[in-house]
C-alpha cells in the first residue's frame, strides 16, 4: 500500500463533513511512502513507537495525538519517529464519531443487540445508546466489560434492575452533561473510561448503573475497526497490534 493509497482510505471511510468539523487528525510523521506492516493503538508514545520498530512496522496509526499539554512528549515521539523513519497517522474526533467508530466498536465488543442512537457531538459529547435484546444482570455486564477490555472494571450499581439500555462515551467520558443526556434517552446504565468524583456523584444522585474501564481500552476496539476496514481495502497489509500496558487501571483493586 502506498501512503496515497492510506490517504484515499481514510477520505472514503471519513466523510468530509465529519472531518471539516473534527480536525483533530492527521499525520505526525510522513518518512516512507511503501507500507507493508501497519501497527495500531490508542496512544502515540514512546513505548508504543519502541513497540512498533522491534515489529519492523511501516505506518503506526492511532486514536490519540501525544497532546501539547502533555508537555514534551510529541517533540520526543517526533525524534524517535524521525530515528525509525516510521510514518505516524491519528484520527480522533472522526473516529469517535464515525458509525463504525469508538462506541459502536465497545458495543459490539460488549454483545449489545441493537443501536439505538450512534455517538455524536453537539456542544458536547452525546452518547452512543444500545439495547440488549433481553435484560442482563449487572454483575454480568461488569464480568463481561472487564473480560472484554483485559482490565478490572469499576462498576457502581445505583438499582436493583436488570440492564437494557446503556450509554456510552468513551475515553474522557466523564461529563454529567453526558450522563443526563444517557438519562433523558432512557439509559439504565452508562459506560465510559473515565470517571471523576462527580461523574460517580451524579450517577449516585440520579440513580443510573456506572461502569468505567480505562481511557485506552475502552477506544482501542474502534482502532481496531478502523484498521480492519483499511485491510480490507489493502488485503497486501499486515496488520501488528501493538500492545499497551494497562497503567490506568494499575492502581485498582481487583
Amino acid at each position: 500500500m502506498k501512503l496515497s493509497q492510506f490517504k484515499k482510505t481514510i477520505a472514503t471511510l471519513f466523510p468530509a463533513e465529519l472531518l471539516a468539523v473534527h480536525d483533530d487528525f492527521g499525520w505526525v510523521s510522513e518518512k516512507k511512502d511503501d507500507v507493508h506492516r501497519l501497527g495500531y493503538c490508542t496512544n502515540l508514545s514512546l513505548e508504543a513507537i519502541e513497540s512498533a520498530a522491534k515489529q519492523n512496522v511501516d505506518l503506526l496509526l492511532t486514536h490519540h495525538d501525544a497532546w501539547d499539554f502533555l508537555y514534551g512528549l510529541r517533540e520526543a515521539c517526533i525524534e524517535k519517529l524521525n530515528l525509525y523513519e516510521m510514518n505516524h497517522f491519528y484520527i480522533h474526533g472522526p473516529l469517535d464519531y464515525a458509525e463504525f467508530g469508538t462506541c459502536t466498536s465497545l458495543m459490539n465488543a460488549l454483545g449489545i443487540d441493537t443501536m439505538i442512537q450512534p455517538a455524536a457531538y453537539d456542544e458536547g459529547d452525546v452518547p452512543g445508546i444500545g439495547e440488549f435484546s433481553a435484560p442482563v444482570p449487572f454483575e454480568s455486564l461488569v464480568s463481561k466489560a472487564s473480560s472484554a477490555l483485559g482490565e478490572p472494571v469499576r462498576a457502581w450499581k445505583h438499582h436493583g434492575r436488570p440492564v437494557k439500555r446503556i450509554g456510552i462515551v468513551t475515553g474522557a467520558g466523564h461529563s454529567s452533561d453526558s450522563i443526563k443526556r444517557a438519562l433523558d434517552a432512557g439509559c439504565d446504565t452508562y459506560i465510559t473510561g473515565e470517571a471523576t468524583l462527580y461523574t460517580v456523584q451524579y450517577a449516585q444522585f440520579t440513580g443510573i448503573n456506572l461502569i468505567a474501564g480505562s481511557h485506552t481500552f475502552t477506544e482501542l476496539f474502534g482502532v481496531e475497526s478502523l484498521a480492519n476496514r483499511i485491510k480490507e481495502e489493502h488485503a497486501e497489509v499486515e496488520l501488528v497490534k501493538i500492545e499497551e500496558s494497562h497503567f490506568e487501571a494499575s492502581g485498582w483493586a481487583r
